[in-house]
């Protein structure tokens, strides 16, 4: 009997979104559910820990955005083949959130003299200097972010990374100045099952 997967996340990309890329290349449908502010005041008591997105499946509670992506993607071949190559993968996905992090932190300022500001820090220092080792590291591991193969953390940087830069920096593609980082982007999203779904998926502001 097929497994059956409900995800529980606002009407947007965001964390959710490499795990509905994890989904689409296992095959696996699954029920997108996207839900508005008004059903999350309702619903946020009965999840695990008050947070989305929340993997259902069948029927059993799976929270945590990561926790999930490295869950399906044992189950889709897109784990590390040993402890070795799992904490490379783990290296790379902490780099990642210490890369997201202090942008989420200006997205939220809501004083505009200091958004400002770390906006321009941010782009000037953090950015620049996380790009330029992320991109050694694709070119040094043969178009990927580790382990020279086709990975999780090639999802989670396309798929949540580059989006949310991309849309809270204002630039077209964050990922122009690197090619290797381009390069793996493009690869990911040429991926047919990912290819349709973007072709396909709901129009939403972020």
């Amino acid at each position: 009997m097929a497994t059956k997967y409900k995800l529980t996340y606002f009407n947007g990309r965001g964390r959710a979104e490499a795990i509905r890329w994890l989904l689409v290349y296992m095959d696996e449908e699954f029920e997108d559910v996207r839900i508005d502010s008004e059903d999350w005041l309702k619903m946020k008591q009965t999840t695990p820990f008050g947070q989305l997105p929340l993997l259902e499946e069948d029927g059993k509670p799976i929270c945590q955005s990561l926790a999930i992506v490295r869950y399906l993607a044992k189950k889709a071949g897109l784990a590390g083949n040993n402890d070795w190559e799992d904490l490379q993968l783990d290296i790379v996905s902490d780099t990642l959130v210490d890369l997201r992090t202090p942008a989420g932190a200006f997205v939220r300022e809501t004083n505009e003299d200091l958004k400002k500001a770390k906006k321009e820090t941010y782009i000037k220092e953090t950015l620049p200097f996380y790009m330029k080792k992320l991109d050694s590291i694709v070119g040094e591991n043969g178009g990927y972010l580790a382990n020279k193969k086709l990975s999780w953390v090639d999802f989670v940087f396309t798929a949540t990374l580059v989006e949310f830069l991309n849309q809270h920096l204002g630039i077209p593609d964050v990922t122009a100045n690197y090619p290797h980082l381009h390069a793996l982007t493009e690869k990911v999203r040429a991926i047919p099952q990912i290819k349709t779904w973007i072709e396909n998926r709901p129009k939403t502001t972020f």
